[in-house]
């Protein structure tokens, strides 16, 4: 397990060179790291969540022409490269399948206790300080306005309207991050998103003070 874990960290690092700030090997890294500590307290298989968490994101399909299939076909060319037992292949690509949030309204076709850790894991980095950092980088990349009072956030946007929203930065933390602390599915990643809900309000509270002038 110890080398093909390693050689996923090579891979992934390797194949994601370059990338948008957000959706780079730090990123991976953060999850992969957040999806560990989780899974401290679950009983799951620690090889299929370090596989998930640290291909994930492999060919996000936001940066594939919106092409869903792109991510896992990479990845399970990969793990065949390395002889992963196709149980193993099978459970991270259904990982990879279902773990994104696809505008809140998408229903997971399949569940596992380490789907669970990885979803948590990877919702954490969307959530606080690094959420914040992240949903800005992307918001920039794409080049889309910070704010503009008149444009509302969509709350009830299906999965293809979430993926083809130009909307304000500001807009996503209504139409995604804040949503994120009542989705989470282990009883550690609830008490970690807690925290860093909270301080997304902090911030947001301070902003539109901000920018009313009012400090």
């Amino acid at each position: 397990m110890e080398n093909l874990i390693a050689n996923t960290v090579t891979y992934v690092k390797e194949q994601l060179k370059g990338a948008e700030g957000g959706h780079d090997w730090f990123h991976i890294e953060r999850v992969w790291k957040n999806a560990l500590h989780i899974a401290e307290s679950e009983r799951c298989d620690l090889t299929v969540v370090q596989l998930g968490a640290l291909l994930h994101d492999i060919a996000d399909s936001k940066f594939n022409g919106g092409d869903e299939t792109v991510g896992p076909k990479t990845a399970r060319k990969f793990l065949e490269s390395q002889n992963a037992d196709e149980e193993t292949i099978v459970h991270v690509i259904n990982i990879i399948e279902n773990i994104s949030f696809k505008g809140g309204n998408f229903q997971k076709t399949f569940s596992s206790k380490e789907l669970d850790v990885v979803q948590d894991a990877d919702r954490l980095d969307a959530l606080g300080a690094i959420g914040i950092a992240r949903c800005f980088n992307y918001g920039g990349f794409k080049n889309r306005p910070l704010y503009d009072p008149q444009i509302k956030p969509n709350l009830g946007m299906s999965k293809e309207e979430y993926k083809n929203s130009v909307s304000p930065t500001l807009n996503h933390f209504y139409e995604k991050l804040l949503l994120l602390k009542d989705k989470m599915n282990t009883e550690t990643g609830k008490r970690m998103a807690e925290e860093r809900h909270r301080y997304m309000e902090g911030f947001l509270s301070q902003f539109y003070a901000e920018w009313e002038g009012l400090r």
